[in-house]
């Protein structure tokens, strides 16, 4: 039999010096101590015969040689976790694990609900939410780091055949405004009006930012005419100060039904205007599907679904399961420490 020369434990380590950054702090994540991490990676070039590192400078760059194991080792480890996934459904969902993945807006404010309604039911299931950008969440999901995630952007290029794509629900947008402003008393507003309000919005480089702007020019609205009072670095902290009389803003109907219902704000409708995005469902078709995601898609993802979902479910319990690794990112170079 072949004699492989690394074992799981050093492939675990060489992943955490990339991930997070230095050796120092890869001990500290997997809780060993920083010269056990480098008498690791020094065994492991030893029995390889190659360095992993180059270390002539402060920083540790990984060698040709490094980039490969790290691209390979990730794929084993990948596997290694869908095996024990695999052999945990044999349980027959009397424990295992399910991992969901969400953009940030659909992460805060539609997740909690659905994995509430799924723990209620599958109370030993252990479940993981991970919020992150669109993009890292569509790498997780490739990656199999994820079982599904919904998310509101769009998918990355380079991953557009690794994914299933389904679209989910419509997400409409909202204008909300303090509730003593004089356009808050109104039913219906003009689109004319939004261009007298001050508006409040996240950072210009944000995801979320970018999306909406591209939502409601998609709707006719013209965001350069916008008089921008300031912009804040959350959709919190953003309706506090819509509350406070601060300005207007326009936000995801998910992310205000509490405000809403304790009159908090006033969301007046826009004449002949409705602005919705796309919630998109991703799974890989190229990973293992867990019996506690199969259930989560099959059982909770309907009751919050827009039309035709019956028809993209029935498609994806159609879809056939590939054996089969991707390639993954590369992250920054780590420090010596």
């Amino acid at each position: 039999m072949f004699d492989v020369p690394f074992t799981l434990d050093q492939l675990r380590i060489l992943k955490a010096i990339i991930a997070e950054g230095s050796f120092r702090r890869a001990a500290d994540s997997l809780y060993i101590s920083q010269p056990a991490v480098s008498l690791q990676i020094q065994t492991l070039e030893r029995q390889l015969d190659v360095f992993l590192f180059d270390r002539a400078g402060r920083r540790a760059e990984l060698t040709e040689a490094g980039y490969l194991l790290l691209s390979y080792g990730e794929k084993i480890l990948s596997l290694c976790q869908e095996t024990c996934r695999a052999l945990e459904d044999l349980k027959n969902l009397q424990g295992g694990t399910l991992i969901v993945g969400a953009s940030q807006t659909t992460g805060t404010y539609l997740l909690p609900q659905m994995i509430g309604m799924f723990r209620q039911k599958y109370p030993d299931v252990a479940v993981q939410l991970h919020v992150h950008s669109t993009r890292r969440t569509a790498w997780s999901v490739a990656n199999g780091q994820v079982d599904l995630a919904i998310i509101g952007g769009e998918v990355p290029s380079e991953l557009a055949e690794s994914l299933e794509v389904i679209p989910y629900a419509e997400d409409e947008l909202a204008l909300i405004l303090p509730t003593f402003h004089p356009l808050a008393q109104l039913e219906k507003i003009d689109k004319e009006d939004l261009y007298k309000l001050q508006f409040i919005a996240l950072d210009s480089q944000s995801t979320i930012r970018k999306m909406i702007d591209q939502v409601l020019a998609r709707s006719g609205i013209d965001t350069k005419r916008f008089k921008l009072e300031m912009e804040l670095n959350s959709i919190e902290a953003i309706k506090n100060a819509v509350q406070s009389g601060l300005g207007a803003a326009f936000v995801s109907t998910s992310a205000i039904t509490k405000e809403l219902q304790m009159g908090l704000l006033r969301c007046p409708t826009i004449e002949g205007l409705v602005v919705k995005r796309t919630l998109w469902m991703i799974v890989s078709p190229n990973r293992y599907r867990s019996k506690a995601a199969e259930a989560f898609i099959r059982e909770v993802l309907p009751l919050f679904a827009g039309s035709g979902w019956d028809e993209n479910l029935l498609k994806l319990s159609q879809t056939k399961l590939v054996v089969n690794t991707i390639d993954t990112d590369t992250t920054a170079s780590p420090e010596v420490s």
